[in-house]
């Protein structure tokens, strides 16, 4: 399955993000906790250097906890710390400041033998598309600066955010790349949303979802669509749930658009249950 998708606007912030990071005390890197590895962009360290970054596994409502926290052990290291949120209810938010005062400790401690007390941390906030960056940014901010919306794509610009806990938030847009080399990485990525719907053959991806949790998350397909069992391919499962859903057109022919869209939402809203497609 071949997925190519790379606005020229991306290309852009890639140059900016190199630019501003002198701007900035740490970086926010934010994941989809279900997709830890895939949601990483891989050009991340090089934009990044050597400076303190906080990886916010977010989404974590809906990935696996003893999973996630097996990512956590795994990312947490040197001026890298890892934590996880839910940018929509708050949850582990007020672990953001004290995890950067952790990781700034010796910066603001040089700060303030320097007679400067009241600091505060300058933060570029990155991210792929749609892995809930503008959410985080509107929770911490508590207010609705940032533009949200369901579909990738939506932040276009730079702008700085403030807040009332001594951080300001440079918020950035979301970014891919242009080549996706793996296609594990690419179905992950479109599984979740990160990549528009519109530029994918839904039927397909739909497939791809239930092959992959026809492996791991078997009970899960047969309690949520009650299903008897798992059928010997992919197409004979989807065709098993069109026919218990009821997406059926005239004469008995299957709406396959309708199903896989159906199949497709009900995963990325967790109606099949806490999901992780990856492991450390």
């Amino acid at each position: 399955m071949a997925i190519n998708w790379f606005p020229g606007h991306m290309a852009k912030t890639r140059r900016e993000l190199k630019e501003n990071i002198k701007l900035v005390d740490a970086v926010i890197e934010i994941r989809d906790a279900r997709i830890v590895k895939s949601s990483r962009n891989p050009e991340i360290d090089d934009i990044c250097g050597d400076k303190p970054r906080v990886i916010l596994l977010n989404k974590s409502d809906l990935s696996e906890e003893s999973v996630t926290n097996q990512w956590i052990k795994s990312l947490s290291k040197n001026n890298v710390a890892a934590i996880t949120v839910n940018s929509v209810s708050g949850g582990g938010l007020n672990l953001i400041k004290p995890t950067l005062d952790k990781i700034l400790k010796e910066k603001h401690d040089r700060l303030k033998a320097k007679g400067l007390s009241n600091i505060t941390t300058r933060v570029m906030v990155v991210g792929i598309p749609n892995v809930g960056k503008s959410s985080f940014i509107n929770k911490l901010a508590k207010n609705n600066i940032a533009k949200t919306g369901d579909r990738p794509g939506v932040t276009k610009s730079r702008q700085w955010i403030k807040t009332k806990i001594g951080i300001e938030l440079m918020d950035t847009p979301g970014i891919l790349w242009p080549k996706f080399e793996d296609e594990d990485v690419a179905l992950n990525l479109a599984f979740t949303g990160a990549i528009k719907d519109e530029v994918m053959d839904i039927e397909e991806l739909a497939l791809k979802l239930i092959e992959k949790l026809s492996i791991d998350y078997k009970n899960r397909l047969q309690e949520r669509y009650k299903l008897e069992h798992i059928g010997d391919s992919p197409l004979e499962t989807m065709d098993n749930i069109a026919k218990k859903r009821g997406t059926i057109l005239s004469g008995g022919i299957i709406d396959y658009n309708r199903v896989s869209v159906m199949i497709l939402d009900e995963f990325r809203g967790g109606k099949l249950g806490k999901i992780s497609l990856e492991r450390p």
